[in-house]
């Protein structure tokens, strides 16, 4: 089996509303400030946030779009953006699944929405090659998810039909999207949770 892994949130630690609290006390000082803030900050991933994902923005222009949206002051929107690759620390858990399916026999991969500075780091963090066959993120194809070019993209580099993929993301329509293409996908909560449902379907041992 093709088994393809999302990063944020999935193989490496991302929520944005702890991250947040811990960058900005000043500004997140409870749980509900930490939503509101991620939400204006990130946009779900769209807008200003959503062209440094695809590539089509670089860091300063991000910032400097985010700082003009908002009214934060750039400075501090800078210190968030560069503290980003120490928030994204691999789960041991997750790795230690990675691993246990690598040794049963399967092909991983990862299709990951990921930044140009933030995927640069974790491939001199991680051992990206070591663990995967192949991968795409989306600053390099200029596309993301949940649209459809980049699952094709990702298809085209594993060499094999969406049937015969299974896709593991936490956001719900990314998996509602890949299901839509044809793929297997399964919604990511925790590699402990994941577990019970490899084996059901019989890709992991008891």
């Amino acid at each position: 089996m093709n088994i393809v892994f999302d990063f944020g949130g999935v193989l490496f630690h991302w929520h944005p509303p702890t991250f947040l609290a811990r960058v900005w006390p000043h500004r997140v000082r409870n749980a509900q400030e930490a939503e509101a803030v991620a939400r204006e900050f990130f946009q779900a991933y769209t807008g200003d946030w959503g062209a440094f994902d695809q590539g089509l923005a670089d860091a300063d222009e991000t910032a400097g779009r985010i700082a003009e949206r908002t009214g934060w002051p750039l400075a501090e929107v800078q210190q968030v953006m560069a503290e980003v690759p120490e928030e994204l620390q691999a789960v041991p858990q997750t790795v230690a699944l990675l691993l246990d399916l690598k040794a049963a026999g399967h092909r991983l991969h990862y299709l990951s929405n990921m930044p140009q500075p933030y995927a640069d780091h974790l491939e001199r963090a991680y051992p990206l090659q070591e663990w995967f066959v192949s991968g795409v993120f989306s600053s390099r194809v200029k596309q993301s998810k949940p649209q459809q070019p980049i699952f094709d993209e990702a298809l085209r580099r594993i060499g094999a039909p969406a049937a015969e993929c299974l896709f593991l993301d936490d956001h719900p329509a990314n998996v509602e999207a890949a299901r839509a293409l044809g793929w297997q996908a399964e919604l990511f909560t925790s590699a402990d949770a994941l577990r019970p449902l490899l084996r059901a379907r019989g890709l992991l041992g008891g």
